[in-house]
């Protein structure tokens, strides 16, 4: 038997094909990069650059932006055995628009459907995913099927094992409508140890937006460890028998969309490593504002050496720096 990974993510993979100027409509934009993305992939990327063993479970097209995104995790430290190809539906590419500090249109490009919903339940490595260290889904992964008993069918393998991660990732366009995310993340609840979003998916998942009645709702629900980012006003993390609350990093924004992201692969390696949860929720805000300083989101995860300086106040913060939003 192999040995156990650290990180398991289950969910949307894409490329990412983001203008490299910064201030212009889509429309006008000359130039792009190419990028792996993907919310579940990005959150693997991040863990991996800490040394963390990851994997994600995803699917893509069966052309060349699959094989692009096999090359992608490969070079990144991610295990890809848990991505296969569909024939079909090809795989998705996501288009944004940058304008700094806070305005980061996008546009997902995942029609007629996504390869990443089309995982079976039948295609899991279950005894993979019962071992893996932790395990992290999203939100986004259970708007419809076959996704959604894919994940059921996981998360009945984990039997609420510690360490099982549900990333409330609320996208509104994968959704019929509020109503129908609300009763789906509610059963889902029932099946994680720990909860991660921000305000609005907070209201999305237990209907309360305010910070510390959203974090009472979510341990209501038997979670373990309730975290609500706050967006410029920090970060509440909650148990039964602890409160941390800590604030924004200041830093001057270029792309805020790989920064929750970011949170989340270091809020991994913090769970890992048995950090208190002071510690752990300042370095996933600062790991989220440094991605947020940068253009690109899975290439651009910090290692750890990056994380402890900013954290240690080595690194020079510039004129008109704002406090990073980890979506």
């Amino acid at each position: 038997m192999s040995e156990p990974f650290d990180l398991i993510t289950f969910g949307r993979v894409s490329a990412d094909i983001y203008p490299l100027e910064v201030g212009v409509p889509l429309e006008h934009v000359k130039t792009f990069g190419k990028f792996l993305g993907g919310s579940a992939t990005n959150v693997a990327v991040a863990a991996a650059r800490y040394g963390r063993r990851s994997a994600v479970i995803t699917r893509t097209g069966n052309d060349p932006f699959g094989t692009f995104i096999h090359e992608s995790l490969r070079e990144l430290g991610v295990d890809d055995r848990f991505v296969s190809a569909v024939d079909g539906p090809p795989t998705p590419v996501t288009f944004c628009e940058i304008f700094p500090p806070d305005d980061f249109p996008l546009y997902f490009y995942r029609y007629p459907i996504a390869p990443d919903l089309l995982v079976q339940a039948d295609e899991l490595d279950l005894d993979a995913i019962r071992q893996a260290r932790i395990f992290w889904a999203t939100v986004t992964g259970l708007c419809t099927e076959p996704s959604r008993s894919a994940h059921q069918a996981a998360w009945h393998a984990r039997g609420r094992a510690p360490l099982t991660v549900l990333d409330l990732d609320w996208r509104p366009m994968f959704w019929p409508n509020a109503e129908e995310g609300h009763r789906v993340v509610d059963q889902a609840l029932e099946h994680v140890t720990v909860a991660v979003g921000n305000r609005e998916e907070c209201e999305v998942a237990v209907g309360e937006s305010d910070p510390e009645r959203a974090a009472e709702a979510l341990l209501d629900k038997g979670v373990e460890l309730a975290i609500v980012k706050q967006g410029p006003k920090g970060v509440l993390g909650r148990t039964r028998d602890e409160r941390v609350e800590v604030p924004p990093v200041p830093v001057d924004v270029v792309n805020g969309l790989g920064a929750g992201d970011a949170f989340g692969g270091a809020l991994c390696h913090g769970l890992l490593a048995g950090w208190p949860l002071e510690r752990i929720l300042r370095f996933a805000n600062t790991a989220g504002a440094i991605v947020a300083s940068r253009l690109e989101c899975s290439t651009a995860m910090p290692h750890e050496a990056e994380v402890d300086e900013l954290l240690a106040g080595h690194l020079p913060l510039v004129p008109g720096q704002q406090p990073a939003e980890t979506r």
